[in-house]
């Protein structure tokens, strides 16, 4: 796997809370926390709306940049260019792009060497959210997490988080994005969203984030070497 003593994989579909819920379990077990890193925020610093790019021109752009990651505290900070990216890789700007990018070859492979290097870097344990985190980037992480949640309840939760009144329409719109945005995940030939054969399946959608963290932690203390 890596140097690290323990690995702690976290997928699931878009708005399912996984970087949320990575996040605290990390903190509460004394861990690093590591969000999949996104070439896409790279491309997008540069290029028109609409440009196409090859596989080639990315990589090389991410490497020119640099797109790294960067430990700050108990987090792995995305950088392009030496700047924080953290908040605008999760805009809606990028995220519509973020299922084409990601089912390049060149790009996947490029992105899961370095989310490896970062991990490897960190001397104990590292939680790692993601898409295919349990069943690509570490297929032998001693503890994988398939975290999900119905469209409708990912919906709600994401448009809650923009500080105003969460009205069913835009729930709709919001619902139907997700669950586009799912099958696209699903069916892209490289490293498509699906649970690990020996993942935990934790459906949120009627839990709370400190319930969830609570199942995640557990499960952990349980399975992992203190």
């Amino acid at each position: 796997m890596s140097r690290v003593l323990a690995v702690i994989a976290i997928d699931g579909p878009a708005a399912s809370g996984k970087s949320s819920t990575g996040a605290l379990v990390a903190r509460r077990l004394g861990w690093a926390h590591l969000a999949a890193l996104d070439a896409e925020e790279g491309r997008r610093r540069t290029a028109k709306d609409g440009e196409r790019w090859s596989a080639q021109r990315i990589v090389a752009l991410a490497e020119d940049l640099p797109v790294r990651l960067v430990l700050v505290g108990d987090t792995f900070r995305p950088e392009v260019a030496g700047v924080d990216v953290e908040e605008a890789i999760r805009t809606d700007r990028v995220t519509r792009h973020v299922s084409a990018v990601a089912a390049i070859p060149e790009v996947r492979t490029w992105v899961n060497a370095r989310q490896r290097a970062a991990v490897a870097s960190h001397p104990t344990g590292v939680v790692v959210d993601g898409r295919d985190i349990g069943t690509v980037v570490f297929p032998d992480a001693p503890l994988k997490v398939f975290l999900t949640a119905t469209p409708d309840e990912r919906a709600r939760r994401r448009l809650s988080q923009r500080g105003r009144a969460v009205l069913a329409d835009e729930v709709q719109r919001e619902s139907q994005a997700l669950a586009a945005r799912d099958e696209a995940d699903a069916s892209r030939p490289v490293a498509p969203l699906k649970p690990a054969p020996d993942a935990v399946l934790l459906d949120s959608t009627t839990l709370t984030l400190e319930q969830q963290v609570e199942q995640v932690v557990e499960l952990a203390r349980r399975r992992l070497p203190h």
